[in-house]
């Protein structure tokens, strides 16, 4: 086993003799050591809860005949980091979690790992750590927020976010504001959309890393205990069975995430985190695969921020099997791939049924016909964007207008709330990028704002920055190149005319080769804004969005 040199000989007795400082017993000693990584904190809403998971997970562990051990892993929630420099710090704490999880892991070898998790970050950053060790592991979640009510409506997240230019335009009451703000968050768990915390905790059941259940149970439901507990008695298969990542995470593995992503209109950030996650696989995930995949693939829900249903919802129409078995009717999944489980995918989704066809649609009766993600490219991102195309208007599908060019979110954002945006308008936020931010900021604030002053049938917004699962409308994120390596969108100019034309997946912007190289000969690199610390070593080393934004 792995922990031979901490349980096993004469040459380990003075392991031991530290082990029994836990208070582990001889009997526990000769058994498997199971590592608990536990993202349980008391200031992520989806991460409060995770003391009750990471106990379910030891009672399971403990019961299939291993020894749990839990330490700790860090997590950044993106709500509470967005819109000041604390969000910074939330695509880069991926790095972090992948790489301290990887340093515990190692310093203390665990036959096992289980992967307590939630929201934002922290998935993909377990999920890397999982992939890159490469030892028996296993996710589970934390599950899902209940979503809110307000006025006979549910509402989460998203709303209050809007809300505030809403408010700050009269079109709601300071009452109405106060109560909207109490209901829109109303448990613990995963904000309760399809962001990209739940888009995440779902794929990584679709990657095969974690039991059926585990991206659609509500966190504050039982069943997530029990779901728990039978993650830590599996885990205690793995390593019986030696069943590693890699043989789970494969090349079609992925590809099925792409696909089962298109039908439920995940959040972009999925797609900076599943070529991350596929990195550390040594696997290369070229995105320009994902609009193959949306063009057989049919968007099936319409989950929040694009649509008025929840996770909750979704589990209760069927849940991820229930999604997968229905794509499967398509040809487009990979069915022989092995999961936490120990049976094949096809296997797993057998007989899964839609349990209501207003919250998972059938293929003949899609929400529209291609995926809910569309990759764009063109003169002003030859690398690549993204955009969560089941949350466009039909109206913003395409779009030509005049670019309103802003060099930070804080610039866009004041002159959105001050009346400065037009209808038609393009607002162009840059030099947000992995390396400019650095750290690559979502812009909720900006899109909310859009959406909330009335704009959003009218005004896109693209950016070199990323978006939150939250974001709804015209907002194409992750342009590459950035701006800060002299990336095409360094070289708009107010006025310039922009074209959006997601259903033939481009982005371009009306000005001429030869005039864009000129602008490049004349254009400066910007000094960085961030010259110490973790943030300027990882602005050193980050890739390109459409990359992952992996380090190298």
């Amino acid at each position: 086993m792995r922990s031979d040199p901490l349980t096993k000989g004469i040459n380990a007795a003075p392991q031991r003799s530290l082990l029994k400082a836990l208070g582990l017993c001889d009997a526990e000693i000769g058994k498997p050591l199971i590592g608990v990584v536990s993202s349980q904190n008391d200031i992520v809403p989806g991460h409060m809860n995770l003391d009750k998971i990471v106990n379910a997970v030891k009672q399971g562990v403990a019961l299939g005949g291993g020894v749990p051990i839990v330490f700790p892993a860090i997590a950044v929630c993106d709500g509470l980091a967005m819109g000041h420099v604390g969000m910074k710090y939330s695509l880069v704490s991926r790095e972090l979690i992948c790489d301290s999880t990887e340093a515990m892991a190692t310093a203390h070898p665990f036959d096992g790992l289980v992967l307590v998790a939630a929201c934002d970050k922290n998935v993909p950053g377990l999920l890397m750590a999982a992939a890159r060790l490469n030892i028996p592991s296993i996710v589970i979640s934390g599950g899902a927020m209940l979503a809110g009510h307000f006025e006979g409506r549910k509402v989460s997240y998203s709303n209050i976010s809007e809300a505030v230019s809403q408010f700050r335009t009269g079109k709601i009451t300071p009452i109405q504001f106060e109560d909207l703000e109490n209901k829109a968050c109303p448990s613990c768990g995963s904000c309760s959309g399809m962001f990209t915390a739940n888009s995440m905790n779902c794929l990584s059941e679709v990657l095969g890393m974690a039991l059926p259940g585990n991206g659609t149970i509500p966190a504050v439901h039982s069943a997530r205990l029990r779901l728990a507990k039978e993650s830590g008695l599996k885990v205690m298969e793995l390593v019986k069975n030696n069943v590693l990542p890699r043989q789970i995470m494969t090349k079609d593995a992925f590809l099925n995430a792409l696909a089962v992503d298109m039908a439920l209109g995940c959040s972009t950030n999925s797609m900076l985190h599943l070529p991350a996650i596929a990195h550390e696989c040594g696997i290369d995930l070229d995105l320009s695969v994902a609009n193959e995949i949306s063009k057989k693939t049919p968007n099936l829900c319409h989950l929040a921020p694009a649509g008025n249903h929840y996770i909750e919802e979704l589990d209760e129409a069927g849940g991820i099997r229930a999604v997968m078995n229905e794509v499967s009717k398509l040809g487009v999944l990979h069915l022989d791939c092995l999961t936490v489980t120990g049976k094949t995918v096809g296997e797993n989704i057998a007989g899964a049924k839609i349990l209501d066809p207003e919250i998972i649609h059938t293929v003949e009766n899609p929400i529209a016909k291609e995926g809910g993600i569309a990759v764009l490219k063109g003169n002003l991102a030859p690398e690549g964007s993204v955009v969560k195309r089941a949350a466009v208007a039909p109206e913003m599908m395409t779009h030509s207008g005049k670019a309103r060019v802003f060099d930070c979110e804080e610039d866009a954002l004041n002159a959105i709330y001050g009346g400065q945006i037009n209808a038609g308008e393009v607002v162009v936020i840059r030099y947000e990028g992995p390396k400019g931010g650095p750290g690559m900021r979502e812009m909720l604030n900006p899109t909310s704002a859009i959406m909330g002053s009335g704009l959003g049938h009218c005004v896109a917004l693209i950016t070199d920055g990323r978006f939150s699962g939250a974001t709804r409308g015209a907002a194409i994120g992750h342009v590459s190149p950035e701006a800060a390596v002299g990336g095409p969108i360094a070289l708009i100019k107010e006025g310039d005319i922009i074209t959006i034309d997601i259903p033939n997946n481009a982005i371009s912007v009306d000005v001429s080769d030869e005039e864009l190289a000129r602008r490049r000969a004349q254009w400066q690199p910007r000094q960085p804004r961030v010259t110490t610390g973790y943030l300027s070593r990882y602005a050193k080393q980050v890739s390109s969005g459409m990359k992952g934004a992996v380090l190298s």
